[in-house]
């Protein structure tokens, strides 16, 4: 069951140098984030390549992460067309996914009524509960608290990614749901000063490659040791600044291999860095591993 509380990773899709999916290293990454603690994983995410990514495939990696693991998995819906993404839910519920987050239309900036009418009809075509992903920077559509009222009225929304880049947004949808909506971080660099401010969770993106430190982060902060969460946090932040940049998901996938646990290779039309832009996201990964914290015993807080 999804308690949309907790460290969502949404996790790197990994391919081979000729793009075909490596379950291999999607295995070896994901057993890295379950001995982190993290609480669920969401698959097919912005992070995740989605626009190159099959339907096929995204069921592929959701059989291999049920295989792996018991914790909840949620698939990602991100489609340009109501018929698909429609598709994408019940798809998702036949083969068993946990959950669904579900983004607004792609390629073309919706009106709120039209917002409205297009997470709607995902949520009742389907059983699964639901996270709706709320980033007007990248996506030019905000899901206002209007909006979200329309949508509670669906039975199985239940959660919303707060991406706005706006702290003072956990509060208004807090005030105005209290805990019938589960409201988690969306922006890596954010994300204490949101569990501050009382959201729920953290849909992470550097947790990809620094599980052990995002999910210290969080638990340190829900156990009220503040001061160590700033720590790990201050020390954290000019990575987690790899997350608000175009490029990504070439910096994550990058951090996941200098720190063991991922591959590079992304699909077109992506490129892996080169040049000047390379050499100054390693120069901020080495700097980050030179004096990488020792955490405490994070797992076992009272």
């Amino acid at each position: 069951m999804v308690n949309w509380t907790g460290v969502y990773p949404a996790l790197t899709t990994k391919f081979h140098s000729n793009g075909d999916l490596d379950l291999a290293a999607f295995e070896l990454n994901l057993n890295a984030q379950v001995e982190a603690g993290i609480d669920g994983i969401i698959l097919g995410g912005s992070l995740g390549e989605a626009s190159t990514l099959l339907l096929a495939e995204k069921m592929e990696l959701l059989h291999k992460a049920k295989s792996i693991t018991d914790i909840p998995v949620i698939i990602n819906v991100a489609e340009s067309d109501q018929r698909e993404a429609i598709k994408v839910a019940q798809t998702a519920q036949e083969n068993g996914a946990d959950g669904l987050m579900a983004l607004p239309p792609m390629m073309y900036k919706s009106t709120d009524r039209e917002t409205a009418s297009w997470f709607t009809n995902i949520a009742k075509s389907t059983d699964l509960p639901i996270m709706i992903y709320n980033n007007p920077v990248d996506y030019k559509i905000e899901v206002t608290i209007p909006i979200m009222e329309e949508l509670m009225k669906q039975s199985n929304v239940k959660a919303i990614k707060e991406s706005t880049r706006d702290v003072s947004n956990i509060s208004r949808l807090k005030s105005a749901f209290g805990d019938d909506l589960k409201v988690s971080c969306g922006v890596d660099t954010l994300a204490l000063e949101s569990i501050l401010m009382g959201a729920d969770g953290w849909v992470a993106g550097l947790v990809c490659a620094f599980p052990r430190e995002t999910v210290a982060i969080y638990r340190l902060a829900l156990a009220g040791r503040i001061a160590e969460a700033v720590d790990i946090h201050r020390w954290f932040l000019p990575i987690l600044e790899l997350d608000i940049n175009p490029q990504l998901v070439q910096n994550i996938k990058l951090a996941e291999v200098m720190t063991g646990i991922g591959t590079e290779h992304v699909r077109a039309p992506r490129l892996i860095l080169a040049g000047a832009e390379r050499e100054r996201v390693i120069q901020i990964l080495k700097d980050g591993l030179a004096s990488r914290p020792v955490l405490p015993d994070y797992l076992n807080l009272a």
